[in-house]
């Protein structure tokens, strides 16, 4: 078997190849390999197979000879475009990942579906207002939430709650359904959108809209989702309503929070936050009690998860209720609402 570890072994590209191959992760290695043809495979199987021991100065070798041929040659890829798209997609899924294509590469825009996510919701709103909800719903769920939200302040009253309860139901979109989409909208902004299925929605989509709109969607369009589906509304609000969102409650609104919840169960809540953020809870509270809370954090030791996120959860319910009496605000005032 080669040893790469005995000093004065001059490995051949093949086993330079096979050392580089050794360092990549499975799944990236799995990807190289796949571009190869069988008898590449075949040889650089063997040599991987052989490798034995790899020693420093071999791994040293294999790179400083795979930097001096790309300096050489540079990287050649046909589609860099289309490589940057996979590689974001493998990683934030095919919705996220072309709202973040229009922006890296605009002059990649193709279709209007793409196109409406440049647009205000000032555009928008004229587009689809007469539109069926379950189309206006899908467009919805490709927009920023702050922009679909605009788009559904925009849409007539009575047709809110039908487009915020089809956008926590979408699913899998059919390939059809996307070319009715499509055909609307090019109508309008003459654009061409692709036919595959893409899976859409939910009950976090439909909360991110919610909390961008202002409360009083928020207190019309609920109501009218929970006489429809009460398990679906809650599964709305669950997401409307999380942990992180208390980080944005001003001192007094905190404050106010804070005597609504004991002690065990504000450290326990504050055991599983980052640290940055129990200071938006201590600047709420005295010196003292502050750094007495720090220290009972402390004295704690470890917790289990669910301990922890049943004392957040309590937190949670304490600030709707709060809320919901109209004692504390998410935000700026009354138009700014998580």
């Amino acid at each position: 078997m080669t040893d790469l570890s005995r000093d004065g072994l001059n490995p051949t590209d093949a086993e330079r190849a096979a050392v580089m191959i050794m360092l990549l992760e499975d799944e990236q290695a799995a990807s190289l390999l796949g571009q190869l043809d069988p008898a590449e495979l075949r040889l650089l199987g063997e040599r991987m197979c052989a490798l034995g021991e790899i020693s420093p100065a071999a791994i040293a070798d294999a790179i400083g000879r795979f930097v001096e041929k790309t300096e050489r040659m540079g990287l050649i890829v046909p589609d860099r475009v289309g490589q940057v798209r996979d590689m974001m997609t493998r990683a934030i899924g095919e919705i996220k990942t072309e709202s973040l294509m229009q922006r890296i590469a605009p002059e990649q825009r193709t279709n209007s579906l793409e196109l409406a996510r440049w647009l205000t919701p000032q555009v928008l709103v004229p587009l689809v207002r007469d539109e069926h909800p379950q189309a206006i719903a899908v467009l919805l769920v490709q927009l920023d939430a702050d922009v679909a939200a605009g788009v559904l302040h925009g849409l007539a009253e009575e047709i809110q709650p039908q487009v915020v309860h089809r956008v926590a139901t979408l699913g899998r979109v059919s390939p059809d359904a996307l070319i009715m989409l499509e055909d609307m909208l090019a109508r309008r902004i003459t654009e061409c959108h692709g036919q595959a299925a893409l899976t859409m929605g939910g009950p976090r989509e439909a909360a991110d809209i919610i909390n961008a709109a202002t409360r009083a969607i928020e207190r019309r369009v609920m109501p009218e989702i929970s006489k429809q589906d009460k398990a679906l509304a809650k599964a709305i609000e669950n997401e409307m309503f999380k942990f992180e969102h208390l980080f944005v409650l001003d001192e007094k609104s905190m404050g106010t929070l804070l005597r609504e919840v004991d002690s065990d169960t504000l450290i326990g809540a504050l055991k599983g936050a980052p640290e940055d953020k129990r200071e938006v809870f201590f600047r709420a509270m005295s010196s003292r009690a502050a750094d007495g809370v720090r220290d009972e954090i402390a004295a704690r030791g470890r917790m289990k998860m669910a301990e922890v996120l049943e004392a957040q959860k309590a937190m949670i319910t304490a600030a709707r209720r709060l809320a919901a009496e109209g004692v504390i605000v998410f935000g700026a005032g009354d138009d700014d609402y998580v």
